[in-house]
């Protein structure tokens, strides 16, 4: 590594020259240093935001997952069975998840090696459980914090191993030049000024655009920096799928699992939260119905169209159209619903034998929850709510994109030699097993740093006018920003209630095309009417990004309805010459299920979208003959 200085509108600017950078320190970024260093690239470094932020440190769920090759018992299984439960999602490329499916062993044992503790029996086997969309028992969990320390482990290993990590470092504009990249201008929040980093290979780990939505499960230090690698000319792909749930409101966190099992009130309220009154059992005619729907949205805990009518997600939809209302919603653990205890013999069959097996067929809800996982009530009570005494605030928020940017077999973007890992990647389709995400961020780590460390080596070439004119462009926006005032926080919560309310789990065509308009247009007088003082200029860059990305992703939505796509997943699209799933719902609730299969690309250039629909590649073909394998791989032939 290389550091020099330029002037850049008379100030000096650090550059770091250098072979390869990961952006982002969250699990996927961690590993791609850890994996690049092992592969024998030392010359590179992490740039992160705030190494302690991201989702993969401070979010997760009842039982946290990671989805890999069943590893006990006598159950079948094989690379290629799950390569075609991966594939069978629906706009899928074919030969990534073959690479999600061959390669979720080796980084399993490797998060072990580093120190995860997956449980495991006394013979060594690593127990396994079912998840959702998933035919086998391929699911491993160290219970809700899974993801933390996967974090947590593999930045060990890297501290371990000496690898710099620049923190307190937003990148703010990547840079390429003819199609390729070439580096990364950065904010340094702690010293207010930029600094650039030219390089041949950066790997974005960054997640997805998580500052878009106003009702979101991603941790509030998460917004993700995907209106970046727009911009530098990587493509988007399934931008319209999302996965949306209940979460609670503060904190951010999924309400999954036992805190649907345990069978708690749900509550409205005003705004300033008097008058509560239950709202769920006007639409069901017997109330073990409704109770049986709220245990399922433990398990089935995602929203999902097909399970809207006769099924769980109608949940989603009523704390939806409560809080369209402008009531808040809370989860209630204190009294039962209806003011009675069950008749837990007239629940659905496998909620009455769930709740049976479990012992739990007795008392209130926040009985039932601390018998049966004491831990998700205490995760509460060390946040500062005791469940015993208070309700919980919930929403139906946006928790993760299924697309991302489009990625080749070595997960290189569009853009030559920036690759992306994690949530940032657009690999999974419109359904994924539960846990499939935290695999994919590890085998796409795994994947881009073999790349690079086989056919990227070497020094950049230099960069310093592309670097300057990057350096320049940013320092005049921050220059008209911080022109007096602050008015951040009223941006950004107009702009995120704009997506939620357009581009979250119900959408219709007008309203799109509208809110698209409006964020064009505030994108186009961001540095006239954006204000912050010099310590939140971050937060400027940060909003400016939500913008570009919600630009793509409403056009994106917007272009897939255009194209003839009906509701699937966990999107609902209005379609007024469909059918109501049910009769006290309004007639905007109207819509059909469907969708091509095709797979959608969004290309952003000169401020203007562009849409290409192309078939999901397929499952390469086996080639299992080893004395060819093993010549090919010897040669790297078949490799790269």
């Amino acid at each position: 590594m290389r550091e020099s200085t330029i002037l850049v509108l008379g100030k000096e600017v650090r550059v770091f020259t250098l072979n390869a950078v990961v952006v982002g320190s969250g699990a996927a970024g961690f590993s791609a240093a850890d994996r690049l260093f092992r592969f024998g690239q030392e010359d590179m470094a992490i740039i992160t935001e705030d190494v302690m932020n991201g989702t993969s440190r401070n979010t997760g769920s009842d039982k946290q997952t990671y989805y890999k090759l069943t590893l006990s018992g006598e159950d079948s299984d094989s690379v290629r069975e799950m390569a075609r439960t991966l594939f069978n999602g629906g706009c899928v490329d074919g030969d990534l998840a073959l690479c999600e499916a061959a390669l979720s062993t080796q980084c399993f044992f490797r998060l072990a090696e580093c120190g995860v503790p997956f449980p495991r029996n006394r013979y060594g086997e690593y127990i396994g459980y079912k998840t959702d969309h998933d035919p086998r028992r391929r699911a491993a969990s160290v219970g809700p914090y899974t993801s933390k320390l996967m974090t947590e482990s593999l930045e060990r290993e890297v501290r371990r191993n000496g690898i710099r990590v620049f923190n307190h470092m937003q990148a703010v504009k990547l840079l390429a030049e003819n199609g390729k990249a070439r580096g990364v201008v950065c904010y340094d929040s702690e010293k207010g000024e930029f600094t650039a980093f030219c390089c041949k290979s950066i790997i974005l780990c960054t997640g997805g655009p998580a500052g878009m939505y106003l009702d979101s499960a991603y941790p509030p230090g998460h917004h993700g920096s995907s209106g970046i690698a727009f911009e530098a000319g990587a493509r988007g792909q399934n931008l319209t799928e999302w996965q949306y749930g209940l979460a609670s409101v503060n904190p951010r966190w999924n309400v999954s699992g036992t805190y649907m099992q345990s069978l708690p009130k749900f509550i409205s309220t005003r705004s300033d939260g008097s008058c509560p009154q239950e709202f769920l059992n006007g639409f069901f005619e017997d109330p073990h119905d409704l109770l049986s729907k709220v245990f399922l949205k433990g398990y089935q805990w995602p929203f999902d169209v097909r399970k809207i009518e006769g099924g769980s997600s109608i949940i989603d939809i009523l704390v939806y159209l409560e809080t369209r209302k402008g009531r808040r919603v809370f989860l209630d653990f204190r009294e039962n619903p209806l003011g009675m205890e069950p008749d837990y013999s007239s629940l659905a069959t496998e909620a009455h034998e769930y709740l049976l097996k479990a012992g739990a067929c007795f008392g209130k809800p926040i009985d039932r929850l601390a018998h049966m996982n004491a831990p998700a009530a205490d995760f509460y009570k060390e946040k500062g709510i005791d469940l015993q005494y208070q309700p919980l605030e919930i929403a139906l928020c946006a928790q993760h994109n299924n697309g991302g940017l489009k990625v080749d077999l070595w997960w290189q973007t569009s853009v030559e030699g920036l690759f992306a890992a994690g949530e940032a990647v657009g690999s999974h389709g419109v359904y994924r097993p539960g846990g499939a995400a935290l695999n994919a961020g590890q085998v796409g780590a795994f994947r881009a740093a073999s790349c690079i460390c086989a056919k990227r080596k070497g020094w950049p070439e230099p960069c310093e006018n592309l670097i300057e004119a990057g350096v320049e462009e940013a320092m005049e926006l921050a220059e008209a920003v911080e022109s007096g005032g602050d008015n951040l926080e009223r941006l950004l919560r107009e702009a995120t209630q704009r997506m939620s309310l357009t581009g979250g789990p119900i959408r219709s065509l007008e309203s799109l095309r509208n809110a698209a308009s409006e964020v064009k247009a505030e994108l186009a007088g961001f540095a006239r009417f954006a204000r912050a003082p010099r310590e939140r200029l971050g937060a400027a860059f940060a909003l400016r990004d939500a913008l570009v990305s919600q630009y793509v992703y409403l056009s994106a939505m917007a272009d897939y309805i255009e194209s003839g796509g009906a509701s699937r997943g966990g999107a609902l699209y209005v379609d007024h010459s469909g059918r109501k799933p049910h009769d006290g719902l309004p007639d905007e609730f109207r819509y059909k299920l469907g969708g091509s299969g095709l797979i959608q690309e969004a290309a952003f250039i000169d401020g203007e979208c562009s849409f290409f629909w192309r078939q999901p590649r397929t499952i390469p073909e086996d080639d299992d003959f080893f004395e060819n394998v093993w010549k090919g791989f010897r040669e790297c032939g078949n490799v790269f």
